[in-house]
């Protein structure tokens, strides 16, 4: 049955390239649901299309779907900006286990996804499929309809304005999953000195309730600042949380829950050994690509 399955896929480029296309769409539009319905989309438009005629499926593809989502994030961009308190893409499990090798190998992290919020549409499109998709500047040139040239000085463009709000360092996985349970540690024990130390200075806080759970309406920058809301936050905590330390959107994460149930979800972003960014989502909204069997299982050893 499983090779009959992997047989009918490789004779199908729409499901051979699937994965990828979700792939794409979720790290230009950072949301799960707006992502499926690029490549529900992208498989109408295969379907309407003699086969025989498309010279290069994957091409075919990838340009529909990344057209589709940059006109989606166009339209999204103009709801965000009614969104209640700081937006923050959906997060998403990419453990070695997931199944979806595309999206784990290639899955922006949520602090960069936030940087990539500043940017224009094209750039953002460009970004992706520069930096995180390897393709190359001809094939990005087809595919958004501008010219080589123009696709190298948009990739330029957004490399600089990435680099401005987030400069290139590389982060020990095992030292970001540390800080991360000391950070919650501290939280949960209320431990100020614990906190300070944990955080750096100009700390930034990202907390996404989307106006369905209770957050800042604002992100809060600044380690007084952020330490005093924590403190302040912590008896309205749901009581007893358990803590499990997954991999989300390619690097360490916390997943917070309650009753049983995923609460939230939170990135803490390192310089120096310190937590300079805190990515918490608790919108219910955005936690079903974390949600399921995978949060509710034990950690590891050691946790």
């Amino acid at each position: 049955m499983a090779h009959d399955q992997q047989a009918a896929q490789l004779a199908d480029p729409f499901a051979t390239h699937r994965q990828l296309l979700f792939a794409i769409a979720y790290n230009l539009l950072g949301s799960v649901s707006d992502a499926e319905d690029v490549v529900q989309d992208a498989w109408v438009a295969w379907n309407s299309v003699r086969h025989d005629e498309v010279r290069n499926p994957r091409a075919y593809l990838v340009r529909v779907a990344v057209n589709g989502a940059i006109g989606r994030l166009r339209d999204v961009r103009r709801a965000r900006e009614r969104y209640v308190g700081p937006w923050l893409p959906e997060p998403l499990l990419t453990e070695p286990d997931v199944a979806d090798h595309a999206l784990r190998t290639e899955s922006l992290s949520l602090a960069l996804m936030v940087v990539l919020e500043t940017l224009t549409p094209i750039e953002r499109a460009v970004f992706v499929l520069r930096e995180a998709f390897s393709f190359q500047y001809r094939e990005i040139a087809a595919i958004v309809d501008r010219s080589p040239d123009a696709v190298r000085q948009t990739a330029h463009r957004a490399r600089e304005r990435v680099r401005e709000r987030r400069p290139r360092y590389d982060v020990d996985r095992e030292a970001q999953r540390a800080a991360t349970e000391r950070f919650i540690s501290a939280t949960l024990g209320g431990d100020m000195r614990a906190l300070v130390e944990v955080l750096a200075p100009d700390v930034a806080l990202w907390s996404d309730g989307g106006g369905r759970r209770s957050a800042a309406r604002r992100v809060i920058h600044g380690r007084d600042k952020v330490v005093r809301l924590l403190l302040a936050i912590r008896p309205s905590l749901p009581p007893d949380p358990v803590v499990r330390y997954q991999e989300v959107n390619g690097t360490p994460a916390a997943l917070v829950l309650a009753g049983g149930c995923l609460y939230a979800v939170l990135v803490a972003d390192l310089v120096d050994g310190r937590i300079c960014g805190l990515y918490g989502v608790v919108n219910p909204d955005k936690l079903g690509g974390v949600a399921g069997p995978r949060a509710d299982r034990p950690a590891g050893p050691g946790v």
